[in-house]
């Protein structure tokens, strides 16, 4: 492994050389605590004493393919939830689109939430297996130029220097102009949405798939900034009776048809992790490589995805527009469940969406064996951040919405995604402890310009 500091661990299965704890590979600011921040840290106190009750006592390790094969379980068993669940949003959807009105637009906001729930568990399998980095932006792609689907505000401009389809407004236009070749985009179909409009022009705020295109569709804009609410679309955006927005029979068209996109990449994916499936067989060629991806995930997933391109860009730009879950304001929950997943993974046991559980050997079975000391410490880390993500989650649905919190001047809404920054870069040098006992060199972990080069981040608010 490659660690920020230039040091180095060489091959899975030879002699344990532990992180001394003075030499941390990732360089944090002090900052002095507020209250809030001693509330949580008695919080991971709290979440410290119950990981290190779960703590196994030392005994013979588990097998890497005993790990990975736990870890294929999970996977399969999430994406199987996350499928059910879009199913679940599509059956809300057609209830919408059948009769339109406030309980079922209600009800499907509802179910796209309840759907990000296991999805959300997922992503520590994105950045270390190729087939998911690769596929993943068809299904979860943000931020988004929303321009590009359906109407906007006048106050989001009417072209964008960067991206010429920034107002295009499929909904609304039945003949486009995509890469300089005409388009008929009379019928909304799959194909246009995945073959033409997704990514047009090799933009990636071209969003045209995928839960947050859905979620725009549902909810329409938030332009409350960092003020309170989120997007108010109203049902009769749906109704064809009584159309509002205009083209109501084209924006059923399009969610109908985005939601059935969704189902169908998320069952592909689910095939993938079956067994002889081929996110399976990718993780059977190396033990080593099996390895490297796991914990590849888990750190990009949490330093330089998290902790850094969700968490820290916004709160430097107190931008609402770079929180996750933009239009619904459900970001807390999308934090929340990302660290879930990461637990999840670290401990190897996931709780399905029926109640039943998953469980196997674990890769912190495989770190025990090696040093009690370090498992210990990453399972103490991890709990800590998500009693941290817990504090921000329940702080969203009793005070003020995630965007609130990013508000420039909010100290106590600051100091609390401040919070859960440091713990996600916290965990990520203890997981680097957990690699370098395990001798995984080739781990390199995403790192992000909002961590590790504020100052060009900045220049970007100027």
């Amino acid at each position: 492994m490659q660690f920020r500091d230039g040091r180095t661990a060489s091959g899975f299965g030879g002699e344990a050389k532990p992180v001394p704890a003075q030499r941390s590979p990732i360089k944090r600011s002090p900052i002095k605590r507020s209250p809030i921040k001693r509330s949580l840290a008695r919080l991971g106190l709290m979440a410290a004493s119950l990981w290190l009750s779960l703590s196994l006592p030392l005994a013979a390790a588990p097998t890497v393919r005993e790990v990975v094969d736990t870890y294929a379980d999970i996977a399969l068993a999430a994406y199987e939830d996350a499928a059910v669940s879009a199913r679940s949003l599509r059956a809300a959807v057609g209830a919408l689109a059948a009769k339109p009105s406030d309980r079922t637009l209600g009800a499907a906001r509802e179910a796209w939430k309840a759907a990000r729930v296991p999805y959300m568990q997922t992503e520590t399998y994105r950045f270390g297996n190729k087939i998911v980095d690769e596929w993943e932006g068809k299904v979860n792609a943000w931020p988004l130029d929303e321009g590009l689907i359906d109407y906007v505000d006048k106050s989001y401009g009417k072209a964008s220097d960067s991206n010429p389809h920034y107002s295009a407004n499929v909904i609304a236009t039945r003949n486009l102009v995509v890469g300089g070749r005409k388009v008929d985009a009379r019928r909304i179909t799959k194909k246009l949405l995945t073959e033409v409009l997704h990514e047009a022009g090799k933009i990636e705020a071209n969003v045209a798939t995928g839960y947050h295109a859905i979620e725009f569709l549902l909810w329409g804009q938030d332009l409350n900034g960092t003020g309170p609410g989120a997007g108010r679309r109203p049902a009769s955006d749906f109704d064809k009776a009584r159309c509002t927005g205009r083209n109501c029979d084209r924006r059923v068209a399009y969610l109908v048809v985005a939601t059935d996109l969704l189902v169908d990449d998320l069952e592909w994916m689910v095939a993938q992790w079956k067994p002889g499936g081929a996110a399976r067989k990718a993780l059977a060629v190396s033990d080593t490589d099996a390895l490297t991806a796991i914990f590849t995930g888990l750190g990009s997933l949490s330093y330089g995805e998290m902790a850094g391109e969700r968490m820290k860009l916004g709160l430097i730009l107190s931008d609402p527009e770079e929180e996750h879950d933009y239009f619904s304001d459900n970001t807390h929950n999308s934090h929340f469940y990302n660290v879930v997943g990461i637990q999840n993974v670290y401990l190897d046991r996931y709780q399905r969406i029926d109640g039943s559980m998953v469980a196997g050997a674990g890769v912190s079975g495989l770190v025990r064996a090696k040093s009690p000391e370090i498992d210990d410490r990453v399972r103490k880390a991890i709990g800590g951040t998500v009693s941290v993500m817990a504090a921000i989650k329940t702080r969203a649905e009793t005070k003020e919405a995630y965007d609130q919190m990013l508000a420039e001047g909010n100290k106590e809404g600051n100091a609390m995604i401040e919070a859960g920054i440091e713990a996600l870069i916290a965990h990520t040098k203890e997981l680097e402890r957990a690699i370098a006992v395990l001798e995984l060199k080739a781990v390199k972990i995403e790192g992000s310009d909002s961590l590790d080069d504020p100052a060009k981040t900045l220049s970007k608010k100027k």
